[in-house]
């Protein structure tokens, strides 16, 4: 997403010419190109999917709406294992209309899992809660913070349901390094993603996230956090902004190359 301007072999052939050998992938854009051929065009490269985006939006009421979303996240769930990747991402969900018991939302959460959680393990698939900042709690994700999403996740197994760590998300948050800590010890920390946080805000906030270096999250200290608590994988990163998307994509993926190296440990 953060060069959603190239197509799938645009990304794939600067990667390679990069050097970029980890690729994360939103659902989308790969249904459009088509599963199978996706997978055949990152295997062929010699890309590794570190993580399929996204699932998730389980807490309608509806009892329609709730076998549709449960429907579409197995359906996530065989996209992640034919692209080879462990990780399935999990945005959870806003308030349905009218609805204003977040830890009402936050249970229906937790009954999907119960289902989606065995049915990714029978597919090699683990599944990622990831917490979005406060603001988005009302349209987009009632999980706020890390401890909420473990309070979920530590309801199943670790190789069945952990969380994303996404510093755009978390970084405000003076109790996420603890969490980070307790994710660690259970082995839940499914992925790491960088985003900066830059102000003002655009109208509407999801295309926010700012480049690595131009805002406020000290990216070193988040990396810290993660790998003290022992997470070894890979570090995504995840750019949702429409300056960097009017931009020419491969100078933005050579851009941000750039600033991954320039603001993490090596």
């Amino acid at each position: 997403m953060t060069v959603k301007q190239l197509s799938l072999p645009e990304l794939v052939d600067a990667c390679r010419d990069l050097g970029v050998v980890n690729v994360g992938l939103w659902r989308e854009p790969v249904q459009a190109h088509g599963v199978e051929a996706t997978a055949k065009l990152v295997r062929d490269a010699g890309l590794t999917v570190t993580t399929l985006c996204r699932g998730g939006f389980l807490t309608a009421t509806d009892p329609d709406e709730r076998a549709a979303a449960l429907a579409d996240n197995r359906r996530a769930v065989d996209e992640a294992a034919a692209l080879g990747t462990e990780v399935l991402v999990l945005v959870s969900g806003g308030l349905p209309a009218g609805y204003r018991d977040l830890h009402g939302a936050r249970e229906r959460i937790a009954d999907a899992l119960s289902v989606l959680g065995p049915y990714a393990e029978e597919h090699g698939v683990k599944l990622a809660i990831e917490p979005l900042h406060p603001m988005y709690a009302a349209d987009r994700c009632v999980v706020s913070t890390l401890a909420q999403a473990l309070d979920l996740a530590e309801r199943f197994p670790a190789h069945q349901v952990g969380v994303a760590v996404d510093t755009y998300h978390v970084w405000w948050d003076d109790r996420a390094p603890a969490q980070i800590a307790r994710a660690g010890a259970d082995g839940r920390i499914h992925t790491f993603q960088l985003a900066d946080w830059t102000t003002p805000l655009p109208e509407g906030v999801l295309t926010g996230r700012g480049q690595i270096g131009d805002g406020a999250i000290d990216m070193r200290e988040w990396q810290g956090h993660v790998e003290t608590a022992g997470y070894t994988g890979a570090i995504e990163v995840e750019l949702f902004n429409d300056g960097l998307w009017a931009r020419d994509g491969r100078e933005v993926l050579a851009e941000t190359a750039e600033r991954f190296v320039s603001h993490t440990a090596a």
